[in-house]
């Protein structure tokens, strides 16, 4: 069975975001961790609902939920990057978190396409 890169990748990710979470906790930051951990965590569980779906739009439904969590993290990562809350660098996660996002787009672009024909 081929790996499923997407899935490898956002459970990398949620892996790394509960290390943050782990940092952020020891410097007493935790409104805006609690919400990036839910999150990020949200995109790997989602997008393993989608390799489940019982239909290509379960599927592609399952996968825009993933496409949503995963905004909701840059957009938090973006918040915690920008305030003086930590003294955590966030560019990498910031990256990775673009990156999951724009293989899910087009994951869902694809999909949707191949529903119109």
């Amino acid at each position: 069975m081929k790996d499923n890169i997407i899935a490898i990748k956002s459970f990398d990710f949620a892996l790394s975001i509960v290390n943050l979470f782990i940092e952020l906790k020891k410097e007493n930051e935790f409104i805006i961790s609690k919400q990036i951990l839910r999150s990020a965590t949200s995109i790997g569980a989602n997008i393993e609902e989608a390799i489940a779906a019982q239909s290509r739009k379960d599927f592609i439904h399952k996968m825009s939920i993933a496409s949503k969590e995963a905004r909701e993290t840059k957009y938090w990562l973006r918040l915690l990057d920008k305030s003086n809350l930590t003294s955590i660098e966030m560019s990498s996660y910031l990256i990775e978190v673009e990156h999951i996002i724009n293989i899910v787009t087009k994951i869902i672009k694809t999909s949707s396409e191949s529903i119109a024909k």
